[in-house]
C-alpha cells in the first residue's frame, strides 16, 4: 500500500505505532513529519470537501446515486456526515473540525472509494422532493425522474386531486410518501414483493408521520391488491435488461438485484403490469411507468399502443404515461404478450 494511501486514511496513533514497528526510526520520524503536515492542511470542512474531489476524481469513482459529479458528491458526503445542511453559509465551510469528525470523515471517504459504497447508503439516508428518507441495502437508493412529475403534482395529465394513490414496486417508499405529502387528502398503498423493503418503507411512513393513511402491502405486482382501484399508480419498477445489468458500475452492487434486473429485456414485471393496469384503475385514473433504458424494449414490444414518453427539466428519461382507457382499450393486447 501506498505511503499517501496510509497517511489519507489510518488514525495517526495507529499509523505511527505501525511506523515504528515496521520502519526503522528515520523513516518514522520522516514519515510522521508528513502525516503532521498533511493532517494540519486538513481542518476545515472546506478543506475535506475539496480533499474528497481530488480523491474521487483520482480513484474514478462513479457517480449516479443522487449526484453526478465529484463535487456535488463530496458535499453530500461531508455535509451529511457532519449533520450539516446542503445550503450552508460559506463562512461554516471553514469552521475546524473535531479530531473526532476527522477520523470519521476520513473512515467514509475510505469505504466510498475502496468498497464503493454509494454516499447514501453510508449516511443512511437520501434526499427525494425535499424530503429525507431512510435507506440502506435493503431497498434501491430514489434518484427516479418521477420527482418532478410530483413536485408539478402530475400537471397537466391528472384531470383532478387523486383520493387513492398506489406506489407499486416501493422500495423506501419515497414516491408514494412524496405523493402523500403533495396530495394530503389521499389515502396511499406502497406495495412491494420484498418484506425487507417494506420494512424501511415502515420506517419512512413513520418518519413523515403518515401512518394515518399511507400502508404498505406485500404482494408480486398487483398480486397483494385483489379488487383495489386507485387514481393514480405510480411505479418505479426493476426494468434494468441482462446487457446493461452486466454492465453496470460497482456502486449499483450493493442495491438490492431484486429491484434493478427483471429478464433478458428488462419487461418481466412491466408486462404483467400493463396486463393488470385496467382492473386497478379508476374511470379517467393514470398509470405512470420508469422504464430507463429498456424503453426500446417498450416501444418493440407495443409499437401499436400510443405511450405518451415524458420529458423531465433536470435529466431524466424512460418514463411513459398510460391513461386508463387507454389501459382498458389495450388490455387484451398487453394480455396477449405476457
Amino acid at each position: 500500500m501506498e505511503t499517501s494511501t496510509l497517511i489519507g486514511y489510518e488514525q495517526p496513533t495507529v499509523f505511527v505505532t505501525r511506523l515504528f514497528t515496521v520502519a526503522g526510526l528515520t523513516v518514522a520520524r520522516r514519515l510522521f513529519k508528513e502525516l503532521f503536515m498533511i493532517t494540519s492542511r486538513l481542518r476545515t470542512v472546506r478543506d475535506h470537501i475539496r480533499w474528497a474531489v481530488s480523491r474521487f476524481h483520482e480513484e474514478d469513482v462513479f457517480f449516479g446515486h443522487g449526484t453526478d459529479n465529484a463535487w456535488d458528491e463530496a458535499r453530500q458526503l461531508v455535509l451529511g456526515a457532519l449533520h450539516l445542511p446542503w445550503e450552508i453559509a460559506d463562512s461554516y465551510l471553514d469552521c475546524r473540525l473535531e479530531v473526532d469528525e476527522i477520523s470519521e470523515l476520513r473512515r467514509l471517504i475510505k469505504r466510498r472509494i475502496d468498497d464503493r459504497v454509494p454516499t447514501p447508503y453510508l449516511l443512511g439516508e437520501a434526499w427525494f422532493c425535499g424530503m429525507s428518507f431512510i435507506v440502506d441495502d435493503r431497498v434501491l437508493i430514489p434518484r427516479s425522474p418521477i420527482a418532478e412529475l410530483i413536485e408539478e403534482r402530475f400537471a397537466p395529465w391528472l384531470a383532478s386531486e387523486p383520493a387513492r394513490i398506489l406506489d407499486l414496486c416501493t422500495g423506501s417508499g419515497c414516491i408514494g410518501i412524496a405523493c402523500a405529502d403533495e396530495f394530503p387528502d389521499a389515502e396511499v398503498a406502497l406495495a412491494d414483493l420484498s418484506y425487507d423493503a417494506l420494512e424501511v418503507a415502515s420506517l419512512n411512513i413513520e418518519r413523515h408521520g403518515m401512518d394515518d393513511r399511507v400502508y404498505t402491502v406485500q404482494g408480486d405486482g398487483f398480486d397483494g391488491l385483489p379488487g383495489q382501484r386507485f387514481d393514480l399508480i405510480v411505479s418505479n419498477p426493476p426494468y434494468v435488461d441482462a446487457e446493461d445489468f452486466a454492465d453496470m458500475p460497482d456502486e449499483y452492487q450493493h442495491e438490492p438485484e431484486l429491484a434493478l434486473a427483471c429478464g433478458s429485456d428488462g419487461l418481466n414485471l412491466v408486462r404483467r403490469m400493463l396486463a393488470q393496469a385496467a382492473d386497478h384503475l379508476n374511470e379517467k385514473g393514470l398509470l405512470i411507468v420508469e422504464v430507463g433504458n429498456s424503453q426500446v424494449h417498450v416501444q418493440a414490444l407495443y409499437p401499436e399502443v400510443d405511450f405518451a414518453w415524458l420529458d423531465f427539466k433536470r435529466g431524466g428519461h424512460g418514463v411513459f404515461m398510460l391513461t386508463e382507457e387507454q389501459c382498458r382499450n389495450h388490455q387484451a393486447l398487453f394480455q396477449s404478450r405476457v
